[in-house]
């Protein structure tokens, strides 16, 4: 936070946009709006507060619902009129439950040509799985399956890993597809498991295939 209140450019209403982040999984929570004294309401309580358009006050992010939001850095952007905070965050932070306000998934096409429609859904369930598997760690509900498995820590979570490998190799050799498509998605969730447990999101993950693909052309 090394910037102050009057670098900052406010709009014609003395507000500026604020981009909310989960600090573990780096998921975008919500987009709100901040005046001069909910961000210093904010960096004095290490909560969130925002500046409601339309009830034209202030309010504190989880004051009714308890899920509030401990703010873990602030940044803002090159032209100072945008802000990023990173958060911990305590239950969902969008009003219907959900854990970011961006769950709607766009459809659309792009240069001419529909988007893999397929390859998109899966995408999609991955990063819906990940934040749910986020949300375990944090939370650890009892008598969860994964929260036995971050309670017992990496080694577990390490042998877990292995064995579903061993039973997805068998399964590609000698079984059915049916039996390849249950072993890959025990495997699959047991990685995203133990990238939750490491603090890797899958945006770095994929960062990393998108450079490899880079460097093969």
């Amino acid at each position: 936070m090394n910037f102050k209140i009057e670098d900052l450019v406010f709009d014609e209403r003395g507000l500026i946009p604020a981009i909310v982040q989960d600090a573990v999984t780096h998921q975008v929570l919500v987009l709100a709006y901040m005046n001069s004294a909910s961000l210093q309401r904010t960096i004095a309580t290490g909560e969130t507060w925002f500046w409601s358009r339309s009830r034209q006050e202030l309010w504190h992010k989880g004051e009714t619902s308890g899920h509030t939001q401990q703010v873990v850095d602030l940044h803002i952007d090159c032209d100072g009129d945008a802000i990023v905070i990173t958060v911990k965050r305590q239950g969902p932070a969008c009003h219907t439950g959900k854990d970011s306000c961006f769950h709607n998934r766009l459809e659309y096409q792009s240069a001419g040509a529909p988007i893999a429609e397929g390859a998109a859904r899966f995408d999609g369930a991955l990063d819906d799985l990940y934040t749910l598997l986020a949300g375990r760690y944090r939370e650890r509900p009892q008598g969860s399956y994964t929260t036995q498995l971050f309670d017992e820590g990496i080694d577990k979570i390490l042998a877990k890993v292995d064995e579903e490998s061993q039973e997805t190799i068998v399964a590609g050799k000698s079984e059915t597809n049916q039996r390849l498509i249950e072993e890959t998605s025990d495997l699959l969730y047991h990685l995203l498991v133990l990238l939750v447990q490491r603090g890797v999101t899958l945006a770095e993950v994929r960062a990393e295939l998108a450079r490899r693909r880079s460097a093969k052309k």
